[in-house]
């Protein structure tokens, strides 16, 4: 009997701490390769010259150490000062600590589909795709009372509107180039919009700068107030594509920041403070066996399904990066959203069960 009150009261407590989030905020980088996030730049891509931009000195000066540790905190700071000591981390293979993409495509609209829908659907084959037929998290979380009107999503390129279907989701999705503040911004919000129209644009107009992605989501946050944000950051997938290893590590090390810059800020405001939760992740990996290949995803790159996953917040134990055995799958991250936000996402489609290893 003793046994049964003690399990019971323990079950109790686990719940309700669970459930202290109040606020969460995903924030994605895309696709940022769990190489770099584990070990630090990579002294091979950095060397060659096809890939460092003519300068692999400024590389080594500002990432370089022959410590792994010091090579990926120099790199990413915040997540290996604050995340590591009071979040967790997972998808670093050299443990057999994995994450992989379910969807059999490996680039970027079937894994933020996957990702934000839970299910890993076969037919969403191609970054053009139509409207998301899929249901997404945010959408379903903006469904319910409590949470109503209070859901947003910024993201730098253009296809999100797509990606979750904004008309039919009924959540505001500003990416790339959309004007934030509506007919009547505020002077902030009116500079922010100017700054934009008037940037350099070397995505053309499918994708804008994450300055402009962040300055946005940031004035939002302080603003409105919104209890789930989603923030996407797109820089770190489109110099690797251009083959610019000295501005994707730039790139990311920028990400690292701007991370930093939320984390104080909700832990300043009575609202967000010790209430919130961040979920950080990307929507592909990238190649890695033949270095040449780290510039390219999709299912014909080996390695291309291997992502990585972070959390800290209410309800999440601090035990840092997890080195253990596992298998977690990118579908698995939006009912760990809702769970988090004390709901059960459910849809007209097949959505995976969270990640329980967050609590234990």
């Amino acid at each position: 009997m003793k046994k049964i009150t003690l399990i019971l009261f323990l079950c109790s407590v686990l719940l309700t701490h669970a459930q202290k989030t109040e606020n969460i905020i995903i924030i994605t980088t895309d696709g940022l390769r769990w190489q770099e996030l584990y070990k630090g730049m990579d002294p091979s891509i950095a060397n060659n010259k096809k890939f460092n931009q003519g300068d692999s000195t400024y590389i080594y000066n500002k990432y370089w150490s022959e410590n792994t540790s010091e090579r990926k905190t120099k790199l990413l700071p915040f997540i290996w000062s604050t995340i590591a000591s009071k979040g967790q981390l997972y998808g670093n293979k050299d443990y057999n600590n994995n994450v992989n993409n379910a969807n059999p495509y490996w680039f970027s609209y079937p894994g933020y589909s996957e990702m934000l829908t839970g299910h890993a659907d076969p037919l969403i084959n191609s970054n053009d795709y139509k409207a998301n037929p899929n249901v997404n998290v945010l959408e379903f979380l903006n469904k319910q009372p409590k949470l109503k009107g209070k859901v947003a999503a910024f993201g730098a390129w253009n296809a999100f509107d797509r990606i979750l279907n904004e008309e039919r989701s009924g959540f505001p999705v500003i990416s790339a180039f959309d004007k934030i503040g509506g007919n009547s911004p505020s002077p902030k919000q009116q500079l922010i919009n100017d700054m934009l129209a008037d940037s350099f644009k070397p995505f053309h107009q499918s994708e804008c700068l994450d300055v402009f992605t962040h300055y946005a989501a940031m004035e939002e946050l302080k603003t409105k107030k919104p209890r789930v944000l989603y923030i996407a950051y797109g820089e770190t997938d489109e110099w690797a594509h251009s083959g610019h290893y000295r501005s994707y590590l730039d790139a990311a090390h920028q990400v690292d920041s701007w991370i930093k810059q939320i984390w104080d800020y909700i832990q300043n405001d009575p609202q967000y403070k010790n209430k919130t939760t961040l979920i950080l992740t990307t929507d592909h990996g990238r190649g890695d066996e033949i270095k040449t290949q780290w510039t390219s995803h999709g299912s014909q790159i080996k390695g291309a399904s291997e992502i990585w996953f972070a959390a800290m917040g209410p309800g999440i134990n601090a035990k840092g990066e997890i080195k253990t055995e596992t298998q977690l799958y990118q579908k698995q991250i939006a009912q760990t959203i809702a769970k988090l936000m004390g709901y059960t996402f459910e849809a007209n489609h097949p959505i995976a069960k969270e990640i329980t290893e967050l609590a234990h």
